[in-house]
């Protein structure tokens, strides 16, 4: 439990009312960790895994810096993803209007005109890079005025090609601002990009408890040997055993189709998720996913990437993970907020070998033998630090 309130730490009465109406009363640790240089206008590098609680703890110091009112916007969050724009704009949308602040998310699939009147009546723009760039090249968006910068989930954004973009948006800001930037790893180029847009920044370093981060009694991890002639009947027993919704991987789009259908055949509501579709459809999707009405979620990795429900009880890798990164990164998807779940892997039998590297990776090897399957020779293992603090 934590030791601190949001007011403790300087967040204004209307807006810690906001959050406690929304049935957010006490910070999570990673809010604690990164508020106070935050509020304080520092530069700010945090590498803290998704679900941890990162979105409040930059968007409570950029509500608390910002003037209604004032340049608009006056605030910039960059993230990688449609879903993660949506979800993002959402979560700050409530704390922000008791603030007396706009937020707008600009980003693929919806009629730029109508983004761009949207995006110049708000103090808070959450946006993906693609878009704005499009927006910022016609003249669209002005960035002459951000006072504050966060880059959210930086080495997807990599990940993804983004830099270019990301390198066209920056140089259209002041230099004088407040950059704060959150990633799976401040490692490679993510640490390069820290290097060039940051200043003498405070750098968190945060892994969650185990019973907080998937570890023993709060998410079950297990691989499950399969062939190709049982995997889908192997996976519809998972499904029909499953309470609450279940997040199901995939690697292709063509995969994610196919295999809804198949599901939907054998009367298990599911509905498909990727990047070809249109953004009306994916909301839909969500809507009916969120709501339940489709408790089955089939996906790319791509098109779940910030997929923050704590309904989803149960993720299922039908086609494994390539690395350790994807895996945490999919497995936790469920767990979220302290509350229970299960990982489930599926294995045909010429994945074992790679599949064990991951799991080694990750450090579930015990989990892996004891499901029955053959271990190859680990390289790397996955280590973690409890939050820590220090500088650049």
């Amino acid at each position: 439990m934590s030791q601190q309130s949001f007011r403790s730490l300087g967040v204004r009465s209307e807006v810690v009312d906001a959050l406690a109406a929304c049935g957010i009363t006490s910070p999570f640790p990673i809010q604690e960790l990164v508020l106070p240089d935050a509020l304080a206008g520092s530069d700010v590098l945090a590498q803290s895994p998704t679900g941890s609680g990162k979105t409040l703890a930059f968007g409570l110091a950029l509500i608390e810096r910002t003037s209604p009112g004032g340049a608009r916007p006056s605030v910039l969050v960059l993230v990688p993803t449609r879903e993660l724009a949506a979800q993002v704009s959402e979560q700050l949308h409530a704390p922000a209007r008791a603030a007396g602040l706009r937020v707008a998310a600009v980003y693929g699939g919806i009629p730029i005109s109508k983004q761009a009147k949207q995006a110049g009546a708000a103090e808070i723009l959450i946006a993906t890079p693609g878009r704005l760039h499009d927006l910022s090249e016609r003249k669209l968006v002005s960035l002459r005025n951000i006072g504050i910068l966060v880059l959210d989930e930086a080495d997807r954004m990599l990940d993804m090609g983004f830099r270019p973009q990301v390198d066209a948006i920056v140089r259209r800001m002041p230099r004088e601002r407040q950059t704060m930037l959150f990633s799976a790893t401040l490692a490679g180029e993510v640490g390069d990009l820290a290097r060039a847009y940051t200043q003498d920044p405070a750098r968190f370093e945060f892994a969650p408890p185990a019973e907080e981060a998937g570890d023993s009694s709060v998410v079950d991890h297990s691989f499950v040997a399969v062939t190709s002639e049982d995997k889908i009947d192997r996976l519809v027993e998972h499904l029909s055993d499953a309470e609450g919704l279940a997040l199901v991987f995939v690697r292709t789009k063509r995969g994610a189709d196919r295999l809804a259908a198949r599901l939907s055949q054998r009367d298990v509501r599911a509905a498909a998720m990727h990047g070809d579709m249109p953004q009306s459809r994916r909301e839909r999707t969500l809507e009916q996913f969120r709501s339940g009405r489709v408790p089955t979620l089939v996906a790319t990795e791509l098109a779940a990437r910030g997929l923050d429900l704590v309904e989803i009880t149960n993720v299922i890798n039908f086609d494994p993970p390539a690395d350790g990164t994807s895996y945490v990164h999919r497995v936790g998807r469920t767990g979220r907020a302290g509350r229970g779940g299960a990982g489930v892997t599926f294995v045909l039998p010429e994945q074992q070998a790679d599949v064990s590297r991951v799991a080694a990776r990750v450090g579930r090897r015990a989990e892996f033998e004891r499901d029955g399957m053959r271990t190859a020779p680990a390289k790397l293992l996955y280590t973690s630090r409890r939050g820590r603090r220090s500088r650049w």
